[in-house]
């Protein structure tokens, strides 16, 4: 194998790689949209519980509905491990239940999946990064 071609094989390799890099546990935090678009979930550091991640409602579209969950805490997950926070639960404001957790980053979404027992039965929720939250209102905390 010549130069030229061992350069094109190596710039190749490493090109293909790129879209594969394992999201580390700072993946997750940041300000992120319900697929609905009509909430703004802040994931970052728990205030209580160092070493855990937390999200938070900090935006909510329908600020008049008396049942407006801003500020509501909807997760708590304890540790990252395999790609994943994981050993916490997550809360459905739908339903007012509390629910075994992980959440993933995967391409530019966090997937949050609650489930009762085994997490191959459970249910996921895509939520998409925001750079910024959305115009008034927001949740006064």
């Amino acid at each position: 194998m010549n130069a030229r071609q061992w350069l094109f094989l190596s710039l190749a390799l490493a090109c293909s790689s790129i879209g594969y890099a394992a999201a580390g546990p700072q993946e997750a935090k940041g300000l992120w949209l319900t697929s609905e678009k009509d909430a703004v979930v802040k994931v970052d550091d728990c205030v209580d519980k160092p070493g855990a991640l937390c999200g938070k409602v900090v935006w909510v579209k329908d600020m008049a509905s008396t049942t407006s969950d801003c500020g509501v805490q909807i997760m708590q997950l304890d540790r990252f491990d395999q790609e994943a926070w994981r050993d916490g639960w997550v809360f459905d404001p739908r339903d007012h239940k509390k629910y075994k957790g992980v959440v993933r980053v995967k391409e530019g979404l966090l997937n949050v999946r609650a489930f009762v027992g085994t997490e191959i039965l459970g249910k996921t929720e895509q939520l998409e990064r925001i750079a910024s939250l959305p115009p008034a209102p927001v949740c006064t905390l």
